[in-house]
């Protein structure tokens, strides 16, 4: 057998879903699995990509990663490529069950899948594209980090990815109604109504951790008068960690529900919270595995959403938010959707100062949370942080110009840099879009 873990960097991490999976693997197996999918599962595009590459290292200096291990070519977008996918093709699949372990956390660990590479190939190879089938190979042969599997499972059984059970959920909501109608008494978090202008979805994170942002939200759409409403079944959640593993049966049963609770609704349209690998699940990804070229009802994101309510006059601010600012360009919703002008003109239409980031807007740098990687779990917190050493640079650079407060519309951006400000001692409070609205737009009396 050919061993191409040879040349391969050993981890240090000890990741059971990773070792323990691939222990069990025989090389006939992996040979089996690789070749499946290369032969039923890519084509044209695989084979243009991979065939099309000239090495010519352009993408290197476009990676984070790459930027903050001191240019470490194995780094690279291409180097990354070559440790995973043009063995595979290479050795027709017969990489053994060493290599796999090793691709498996380069794939899910060491690429966040920004896209920000293929911006600057001259070739326009989408490299995001190859780890994602990685990722798909290695989650067939069952060698997946143990933290993102455990949420693609809970997706798998509750349609949520943090295992809200259903009472839990309507509990969760009916609290923050409660909490809300303190402050305004006729606020009402609307379930289940038929008709609405739109239902608003979030993700699994928020009735969890941040139950809050569904507090603000209400209040938000109360201020601005608007018909809405929200799911009391399966079909709340719009993430989608199962897209990320690779497993994508998962991820369009979960994207079916979504769709499918918005339709029963009969509402007009769905309205996302602040988060990008969901809207990447919903208008990019879930929707395509299922058949359709574009989403079956329109989606927006909150950053289109509140543009347009600020836009339109439906909400008024009383005051500007004081302490300086910068802006976080999250990947999936401005290199892939293009909202970042909509999200400076929020900026410019709340904040008293604005400091730019540079480089920005589709240039920005990734949160290196983004992709699956920080539900990758605390084993590869480290991987993170130290892999994203220039996006330090960038913020302290903005904070050594007056910044005190990093704007940032999604959730995986949030944690990604709630780690890097930590680590790195850069003291910046970080807030979302909904943070700063609910503070500053006018209330109801």
């Amino acid at each position: 057998m050919l061993d191409s873990a040879k040349n391969m960097k050993t981890s240090l991490i000890r990741d059971e879903g990773i070792i323990k999976s691939a222990s069990v693997l025989t090389d006939e197996q992996v040979r089996k699995v690789i070749n499946d999918v290369l032969k039923n599962e890519t084509g044209a595009r695989l084979k243009t990509y991979v065939d099309t590459c000239v090495h010519c290292g352009l993408c290197s200096e476009a990676c984070h990663y790459y930027l903050s291990h001191d240019k470490d070519p194995s780094y690279s977008p291409a180097g990354k490529v070559k440790q995973t996918m043009w063995e595979m093709i290479k050795r027709k699949g017969d990489v053994g069950t060493a290599a796999i372990q090793r691709m498996s956390e380069i794939a899910s660990t060491e690429c966040n899948l920004c896209r920000r590479c293929a911006m600057y190939c001259p070739l326009g190879v989408d490299i995001a594209y190859i780890m994602l089938v990685v990722r798909r190979i290695c989650n067939k042969l069952g060698v997946t980090p143990t933290y993102i599997e455990d949420t693609s499972h809970s997706h798998s059984v509750t349609m949520n990815q943090m295992w809200v059970k259903d009472d839990e959920w309507i509990d969760t909501l009916q609290w923050q109604e409660e909490e809300a109608a303190e402050e305004i008494p006729n606020l009402r978090i609307p379930l289940d109504k038929e008709g609405a202008d739109f239902m608003y979805s979030v993700i699994g994170p928020e009735p969890k951790f941040r139950a809050q942002l569904i507090y603000q939200a209400a209040v938000i759409f109360n201020a601005a008068g608007l018909n809405w409403t929200m799911p009391s079944s399966p079909g709340w959640d719009n993430s989608d960690m199962a897209m990320y593993t690779g497993d994508h049966e998962i991820m369009g049963r979960v994207k079916k529900v979504h769709f499918e609770t918005a339709m029963r609704l009969k509402v007009k349209r769905i309205v996302m919270g602040e988060c990008g690998h969901a809207f990447r699940s919903v208008y990019d990804m879930g929707n395509r595995w299922l058949g359709w070229k574009m989403p079956p009802l329109p989606m927006v994101h909150s950053i289109e959403f509140f543009h347009d309510l600020i836009k339109e006059g439906k909400l008024k601010l009383k005051k500007k938010f004081e302490s300086p600012v910068t802006l976080h360009d999250p990947c999936n919703v401005v290199r892939g959707r293009g909202l970042h002008e909509m999200a400076r003109y929020i900026v410019g239409e709340s904040c008293e100062e604005f400091i730019e980031m540079h480089p920005n807007r589709e240039h920005n740098y990734c949160c290196c949370a983004g992709g699956g990687v920080i539900n990758c779990g605390p084993p590869y917190r480290n991987t993170r942080v130290d892999g994203n050493r220039i996006k330090a640079e960038q913020l302290f650079a903005a904070k050594s110009r007056g910044a005190k407060t990093i704007i940032a519309p999604c959730h995986n951006c949030h944690g990604g840099l709630e780690d890097i400000v930590e680590h790195y001692g850069l003291h910046m409070d970080i807030k979302f879009f909904g943070d700063i609205l609910y503070d500053l737009i006018e209330k109801p009396e």
